[in-house]
């Protein structure tokens, strides 16, 4: 359970975390909080992501430009129930790669709708790299990175490939040209890898080929409003604090070819006390991390209507009696 006295991280998960109909118990089960944030996101993207995210196969899910929105949508969501119906008010957040921008929300960096366009545009301009370039990722478990940046680094020969995600100390993520990526992965198994697991994404992303959409993206960020952060917002890009407002736009814009530290941002949450981590949005991805990392803390997920009651009714606030007197 978590306690109301616990500092807590929450957890915003990113692309690869959609699923079919991820947010189908979100609109029965709590309609007017989930189903308005639905609805107002379709309404400002013109999408229909109330459908996409509750009745839609997974096929239509994996375009990065749609997975992009709807995974943002769906988190969004999912917040505004503990927010409105449970009173759960971050204290400490990180977002997962695109999970950052729902970070930013919840500390109050980003509006809603400036969100949900910044990752539109962001996931169109990424499909428009992924039809130009042959590009992958490979999850690689059981090495060390340092291990894994030297593998990159004699696998360039065959094209760019990168060191993408710290995911955890034993999972490391490579990004980059598919051939590049394919050698990285069999020079991790000769090394002694675990294994090496190719993910099923449609871009190279985190890497040095998704530069060529860093100015224009950067122009979208120019154009939105950036506030400072009402909470401690841990950046996946920097795996530190967010400063303020234009540091929180500068991260964005280097995210698009920095690698996730996610490594760094668990640590520098425990630094900073936290002592229970709650993943909002689809998928189990982060609280798995968190649980191989911080095995003596509390973690929660949200990723069911099961897991979503349950903490709902641990974060609410008793009922008073009617009997009670004030103090």
């Amino acid at each position: 359970m978590v306690h109301v006295n616990e500092t807590t991280l929450s957890m915003f998960p990113g692309q690869g975390s959609q699923r079919a109909r991820m947010a189908g118990h979100l609109t029965h089960d709590h309609p007017r909080t989930a189903g308005r944030v639905l609805a107002e996101a379709t309404d400002v993207l013109g999408l229909p992501l109330t459908e996409l995210c509750t009745t839609a196969d997974a096929a239509a899910l994996e375009p990065t430009e749609i997975a992009q929105p709807a995974i943002l949508a769906t988190s969004l969501a999912v917040l505004a129930v503990l927010r409105e119906e449970a009173g759960h008010l971050p204290s400490v957040v990180a977002g997962h790669s695109l999970g950052e921008y729902t970070a930013l929300v919840a500390a109050g960096v980003l509006s809603p709708a400036d969100a949900l366009r910044l990752v539109r545009r962001r996931g169109e301009l990424m499909a428009a790299v992924s039809r130009r370039v042959s590009g992958a990722m490979t999850a690689v478990m059981g090495l060390a990175p340092r291990h894994i940046e030297a593998i990159c680094a004699r696998s360039a020969p065959l094209g760019r490939v990168e060191v993408a995600n710290y995911n955890e100390r034993g999972q490391t993520v490579v990004s980059g040209e598919r051939a590049a990526v394919a050698e990285a992965a069999r020079l991790a198994e000769e090394a002694g890898a675990e294994r090496t697991v190719p993910l099923k994404v449609s871009a190279p992303f985190h890497c040095s080929l998704m530069r060529e959409i860093e100015d224009e993206f950067g122009a979208e960020l120019e154009r939105c409003r950036f506030a400072d952060p009402d909470v401690l917002v841990l950046s996946s890009v920097s795996g530190g604090p967010v400063r303020d407002g234009a540091h929180a736009r500068e991260l964005l814009r280097r995210q698009l070819v920095g690698p996730v530290r996610w490594v760094d941002v668990l640590d520098a949450a425990r630094a900073h006390g936290v002592t229970a981590y709650v993943e909002i949005g689809p998928g189990r991805v982060l609280s798995g991390f968190a649980h191989r990392t911080v095995p003596d803390a509390t973690v929660r997920s949200t990723n069911d209507a099961r897991r979503l009651g349950a903490l709902v009714r641990d974060l609410s606030p008793p009922a008073t009696g009617s009997g009670a007197e004030a103090a």
